[in-house]
């Protein structure tokens, strides 16, 4: 795991009820760099973290395992801040935990006193299962495993955020479970029809009824993994419209979306807009889908939304 230099602010946390929770089993420790100079922008520390080589003081990671309802482990890492609430980071389409959006998210989130876990579902990263191209109402039960998981340990899961199909995952695990009342979606997609002539080519329907299957390949021609007629289905068949008209009105619900993003149109953050009855839209002016040189914004965006939404549901309290 690389190395994430934050620059650390003290944040008065009075509105969270701080609890230790029952030792979870973990597989080992790794550590991050936490830079005590507070001279230094948030902005510039964001900028650094892939530079700053690890010294000075450490920050404890620990690692964990869940097993999901069919029986795979799924591998998380856990930012405990001691807080009862955790706020739970689901990765993209093809990517891990160790997204740099995540691990930005994830520390940020530490160093306001906000404990978060961020894991890999099954078939992605470290975690056990096959990767397979739909899975979208899989996910959600692999997310679902986590929340009972934190629950079963005394620990309330109090926001779920999910980038690109992690996105859309969060707002079905909503639409589905309604159990949790904070949701971010940072660059979901709302038409799940839309990017699959950019991955599978045009013809992409007549070539799976024929073979079964599509092998996509990477440009040296290696192939990097198999669509199959079964798992193209399951996202055809993931209607994101009715699924997000499910989602109670007491949930709060955050897209934010980059109005440069070339993988999902920033029309879908407007779709999402239209139908689900508690939201808020923040459009990411020159953000890709990455948010590569836009990361201070997103983890500044969502920072405010997640503690706003937490002493929210600690009436009386002040932050």
């Amino acid at each position: 795991m690389g190395v994430l230099v934050f620059n650390y602010h003290q944040a008065s946390t009075s509105w969270l009820n701080f609890k230790k929770p029952p030792s979870p089993i973990f597989l080992r420790q790794v550590r991050i760099v936490s830079s005590t100079n507070r001279s230094r922008s948030f902005r510039r520390s964001l900028k650094m973290s892939q530079s700053v080589s690890p010294q000075n003081l450490a920050v404890k990671q620990q690692e964990l395992v869940i097993p999901n309802k069919y029986g795979e482990r799924l591998v998380g890492v856990l930012h405990d801040a001691e807080s009862s609430e955790i706020v739970v980071l689901c990765h993209g389409f093809r990517s891990t935990k160790d997204d740099p959006s995540m691990v930005n998210l994830a520390v940020a989130l530490q160093n306001e006193g906000i404990s978060a876990f961020r894991f890999d579902f099954a078939g992605n990263g470290e975690s056990e299962g096959s990767f397979q191209y739909g899975n979208y109402w899989r996910e959600a039960d692999d997310l679902r495993a986590v929340v009972q998981y934190f629950c079963g340990a005394n620990r309330a899961v109090g926001a779920i955020l999910g980038h690109s199909k992690g996105g859309s995952v969060v707002l079905l695990y909503a639409s589905k479970y309604h159990d949790i009342r904070t949701v971010v979606n940072v660059s979901g997609r709302y038409d799940l029809k839309g990017g699959i002539e950019d991955r599978l080519g045009k013809d992409y329907m007549e070539k799976i009824m024929q073979d079964g299957f599509i092998d996509v390949k990477n440009k040296t021609g290696d192939v990097e993994y198999r669509v199959t007629e079964e798992s193209l289905m399951d996202r055809l068949n993931t209607n994101m419209h009715d699924a997000c008209l499910q989602i109670d009105k007491e949930c709060s619900v955050l897209t934010i979306h980059g109005s440069s993003d070339k993988i999902i149109p920033l029309q879908d953050a407007h779709e999402f807009d239209k139908i689900i009855p508690n939201h808020k839209l923040h459009v990411v002016e020159g953000a890709n889908h990455g948010y590569t040189n836009h990361q201070a914004e997103l983890v500044s965006v969502v920072l405010d939304f997640v503690k706003a939404s937490l002493k929210q549901d600690h009436p009386g309290t002040q932050q």
